[in-house]
């Protein structure tokens, strides 16, 4: 177990990303794999209330829907519910009145009493900071949210969101979420993990897998051979230096007995301030592997292998 920031969050270090409920993956087969990631002592879920508003049919909350659906007809202890606010299409931006009112939105949808950890998806630089940061300080002190924490924030506005929060007495960020992996670390190294080890801030990093390149699935650079978005999308890493990276990770891996994945998603949990990578699963047999990405330890040489082969990865890949 891990513990998020300075919150009393105690966590499974893997996050079981919810983007994929009600797009990839339907209901039925959303509670298969909620069910087999809480079986395997997974207790961390993220989503955010606009997953996922962009499949034909879907209006934006729908993630949200099935895991407050599943977590009403299992009831497990102890489970934490990450969300987030600002994409929804009936909530959009940061202005008071529509973080209070997403926010609620997400609490219906999901079966809560209380958000456990509420991020602000991405900023919103129409709004002042300071009102944004007041809104969320209010659903703290209401007793809707527990936790705070921002997503895709640049290190200087973070600064500043903690800097209008103390200003104001407010609730301080916990966390922050942003695009981290083994294919794109620069930015984050140099500019986002100073930020969080100075405010005792945990990372949660999204794309852990490098949107599935990090799987070894996707060794080709030839576009004929990709059979959809995702896989195009993957393949993009997959220079003399991406394949060198998969081909370091499954050496490792096999040496754990655990796939190139998991050990992706262990060499991310051992980086400085990373409390738990997020990575979604589409079939409930590739749940394992996110558990073992939780719970696989590297040794230190390992962990030093990775971090030079994937040294100097550009990182607006």
């Amino acid at each position: 177990m891990t513990r998020i920031g300075t919150s009393d969050l105690d966590i499974f270090p893997l996050s079981l990303g919810g983007n994929v409920f009600g797009w990839t993956a339907d209901r039925e087969t959303s509670f298969a794999i909620l069910d087999e990631f809480a079986a395997g002592g997974g207790d961390f879920i993220d989503t955010a209330d606009s997953y996922s508003a962009w499949v034909p049919g879907n209006t934006g909350g729908d993630s949200e829907r099935i895991i407050g659906e599943w977590l009403a007809s299992r009831r497990p202890e102890g489970v934490v519910v990450a969300t987030k606010v600002s994409q929804h299409p009936d909530f959009t931006g940061l202005s008071a009145a529509n973080v209070r009112a997403a926010a609620e939105a997400s609490l219906t949808r999901l079966g809560v009493d209380a958000i456990d950890l509420y991020y602000a998806h991405f900023d919103d630089e129409s709004v002042p900071l300071a009102e944004t940061v007041g809104a969320f300080g209010a659903l703290v002190k209401d007793g809707l949210v527990k936790n705070v924490a921002v997503s895709n924030y640049s290190a200087d506005r973070i600064r500043e969101w903690i800097g209008h929060a103390k200003d104001q007495g407010v609730a301080l960020p916990v966390a922050i979420q942003p695009h981290y992996n083994l294919v794109h670390r620069n930015d984050i190294e140099e500019n986002i993990v100073p930020v969080a080890q100075e405010f005792d801030l945990s990372l949660v990093p999204y794309f852990a897998l490098a949107k599935g390149f990090l799987t070894g699935k996707y060794r080709s650079t030839d576009a004929s051979s990709h059979t959809s978005p995702r896989a195009d999308a993957a393949s993009k890493y997959a220079t003399g230096q991406g394949l060198e990276i998969i081909d370091t990770l499954e050496t490792i891996g096999r040496a754990h007995d655990v796939s190139i994945a998991a050990t992706a998603l262990a060499w991310l949990r051992a980086q400085p301030t990373v409390a738990a990578p997020i990575a979604s699963a589409s079939r409930v047999e590739q749940v394992k592997d996110l558990l073992d990405g939780g719970r696989v330890e590297l040794t230190a040489d390992e962990i030093a292998e990775l971090t030079r082969v994937s040294d100097w990865t550009p990182a607006n890949v």
